[in-house]
């Protein structure tokens, strides 16, 4: 069966993020049989990675305060987590899936696919989309 997704309610929970007044500062997609729907969104990365299981398949999306001190910005990614016991066949579906998932994600600095959980530390994670970034200022003098 061909796998669907909940376009209004994955639009909205995105939306959610990337909005300036919330606190929301993740989405995570999941897969309810073969529809893709958010499946949990919170503020703490800490909850976002307990949700990264060896048996899960998902799609996050995370607002990550990057900058230097000279300019803070909010910068996103969007995270597709594999776990490690997760059979071929659902692999495999994951990456034509991905293209459902961004339909709606369309804006991020950069894009990780990850298996390993030691790959989903924040600092790894706020250190590349630093670098995807461009200036950074943290090496001048004060």
């Amino acid at each position: 069966m061909a796998t669907q997704i909940d376009k209004e309610a994955c639009r909205e929970a995105y939306n959610d993020v990337r909005d300036d007044n919330t606190e929301t500062n993740w989405v995570v997609f999941t897969y309810e049989g073969s529809n893709i729907v958010p499946g949990g969104q919170g503020v703490d990365y800490e909850e976002f990675k307990k949700m990264c299981t060896d048996d899960a398949r998902l799609f996050g999306f995370l607002r990550i305060t990057t900058g230097d001190a000279m300019s803070k910005r909010a910068k996103f990614t969007l995270i597709t987590w594999i776990g490690e016991n997760v059979n071929g066949l659902q692999r495999a579906k994951v990456s034509t899936d991905k293209t459902l998932v961004k339909e709606i994600v369309q804006t991020y600095a950069k894009e990780f696919l990850i298996s390993d959980s030691k790959e989903l530390e924040e600092d790894y994670i706020r250190d590349e989309l630093k670098k995807a970034g461009g200036a950074n200022y943290d090496a001048q003098a004060e």
